[in-house]
This record gives C-alpha cells, structure tokens and sequence, in this order.
C-alpha cells in the first residue's frame, strides 16, 4: 500500500521531523509512505483567507496521485478510534486503494477539496500545530499497522 501524506508547510522545526522519521522508519515493508511537502501561500497584508487557500488548493490538487483515496484532516472530519481506523485500512488494502492524506495549511483546506475528498478525518476536536499533525498521524498509522498485525504496540 501506497501512502502519500500531502502537507501544506515546510522548514518544520526538527521535533516535528525527528518525531515524524521515527513513526514511519517503524513501518512495515507493505507501508511506503511519502511526504510530499507543499509550499503554503505566501501571506500578504490584504490578501482573504480564501484567496490563499484557493491557491494552496491548486498546488495540493497537483501534487496528489492519480487514483488515490483521498483523506482529508480536518476538524471537523470523523473521528475514529484507532480500532476501527485499522479497519478502514485494512479495507482499503483489500480494494488495493493508495492513500493521499491531506494536511492543509494554518488556515486549513480549501471547501472544494474538502469536498471532493473520499473521507475527512479528525485526528482530534482539539487545535494543534500543523506539524503535530504530521507526527500524530504518522504514530497513529505506526499504531493501526500494530494492530493489523496483532503486535502488543496498541493494547485492545
């Protein structure tokens, strides 16, 4: 399985890369992920939200691979508990769907990618830094890969 985690930022602070590296080295062979950094929109005194994130949607929408599931983070997206998540990505393993995650920028997504997305995922109700997210959802894929293969990483 194909994983590609698109995320809206660079020149992440070296906890965010350290804490990153060490979840997806941890990964299974059948696993490859891939960060695709995406450059956010340069902000400027007069510019709307939605001017920046129409042209952030534009890079994101470049950047994702041909036939890939497409899960986008956001707040408001469904939460799962890691149980189930597992599941999910043990269907589309099944289905034999690539995955492109999807970590929009400070002002988070555009709504049209949001909306054309095939799931929107809440890692949490709470605010967190972009790059928390990179490291939360790269434990949490360690974590469902655990639980996959029955290993005592994630305690049923």
């Amino acid at each position: 399985m194909k994983i590609h985690i698109l995320a809206v930022g660079n020149k992440m602070p070296d906890w965010v890369n350290t804490g990153y590296e060490e979840y997806i080295k941890r990964l299974p062979q059948e696993f490859r992920v891939k960060l695709i950094e995406i450059k956010p929109e340069k902000r400027t005194s007069g510019q709307q939200t939605s001017q920046l994130l129409s042209a952030e949607d534009q890079r994101i929408r470049a950047a994702i691979p041909t036939g890939s599931r497409l899960v986008v983070l956001d707040e408001q997206g469904q939460q799962w508990t890691t149980v189930r998540f597992a599941s999910v990505v043990t269907d589309w393993m099944r289905e034999g769907d690539n995955v492109a995650f999807v970590i929009g920028s400070a002002d988070g997504l555009h709504a049209d990618i949001k909306a054309s997305a095939n799931e929107q995922l809440a890692l949490s109700k709470l605010t967190m830094p972009h790059g928390l997210a990179r490291v939360l959802l790269a434990e949490q894929l360690y974590r469902v890969t655990s639980v996959i293969k029955g290993h005592p990483y994630h305690r049923v």
